[in-house]
């Protein structure tokens, strides 16, 4: 069973957090997919993540591209795991396939956007129900990450 993790963004947009987490799950050695909900989330994201810092570098891919199943990062809007990722990051609302080989999935959901906060109640609850450690991280007006569930 996977682990689940929520991340509740309340300080940052989802541009500004999801860079490092995706940086720490490379550098731990695990490839990782980012399910969108749309082709221009995805898009607007894959642009973001070669200018998002001066300083570093991102190896990343879209699902439009050829080989997909190389990437470390593969942003998607698909349910499919094409890179054998152990990660699974959730974002805009999305929802995940029921069970795509991932060891972790991280839902990321923007505190202010009334539909993101249900649908990620909803995931919480299915995947509580379904016997997945779940825990719950929001960030502190400092935009670090701190366990609260």
């Amino acid at each position: 069973m996977a682990d689940v993790l929520f991340y509740h963004l309340t300080e940052s947009t989802l541009e500004n957090a999801l860079p490092a987490l995706l940086e720490k799950t490379v550098q731990r050695g695990w490839r990782a997919v980012v399910q969108l909900g749309s082709d221009e989330r995805r898009d607007s994201l894959d642009t973001h993540l070669w200018t998002y810092r001066d300083d570093s570098f991102l190896a990343h891919g879209t699902d439009r591209e050829p080989h997909a199943e190389a990437q470390p990062v593969l942003l998607t809007t698909a349910l499919d795991n094409r890179n054998g990722a152990a990660v699974r990051f959730v974002v805009d609302g999305a929802s995940p396939p029921p069970d795509d080989g991932c060891e972790r999935i991280v839902f990321m959901f923007d505190g202010h956007d009334a539909a993101q906060v249900e649908e990620a109640r909803n995931q919480w609850k299915i995947h509580k129900a379904g016997g997945h450690a779940v825990t719950y991280w929001q960030q502190t007006p400092e935009r670090r990450w701190e366990r609260k569930a």
